[in-house]
């Protein structure tokens, strides 16, 4: 992964973070909230993006298919915040951070697999 791609995707950790952290703290899902998870998906969408040009496009290995998964999440993530705040459904509200820290779990799986992948290589090459 390029430095760009590094950059933007730490950026998309750090703008989901505080979404998905914030909201649980607060105990109700806020406008702002959903600025929090659309800026982190965005930014994980041009890092992605970026790192399918390094790449000649998506890989059908494990990191690959749970990168897609997790940008999929994301995206239903973002839709089904701004569903519940537009029609202000205030048991939604008060649950929703139940699916924003899955959601965000899940999305830590792509992000942090290529450190774990790097590592055991990098073990197993010194045995």
């Amino acid at each position: 992964m390029n430095g760009t791609a590094s950059i933007i995707m730490g950026v998309a950790l750090i703008l989901y973070t505080i979404g998905v952290w914030s909201e649980k703290f607060q105990g109700r899902l806020k406008l702002w909230h959903l600025l929090f998870f659309i800026l982190g998906l965005i930014c994980d969408s041009w890092g992605t993006g970026i790192m399918f040009g390094i790449s000649d496009g998506i890989s059908f290995s494990f990191h690959g298919i749970v990168g897609i998964i997790a940008i999929i999440l994301m995206f239903i993530h973002v839709i089904w915040a701004a569903d519940v705040l537009i029609n202000n459904d205030e048991k939604a509200i008060l649950k929703f951070h139940k699916f924003s820290l899955f959601v965000w779990i899940l999305w830590l799986i792509p992000y942090l697999s290529p450190m774990f992948i790097n590592i055991s290589s990098r073990i197993l090459s010194n045995l």
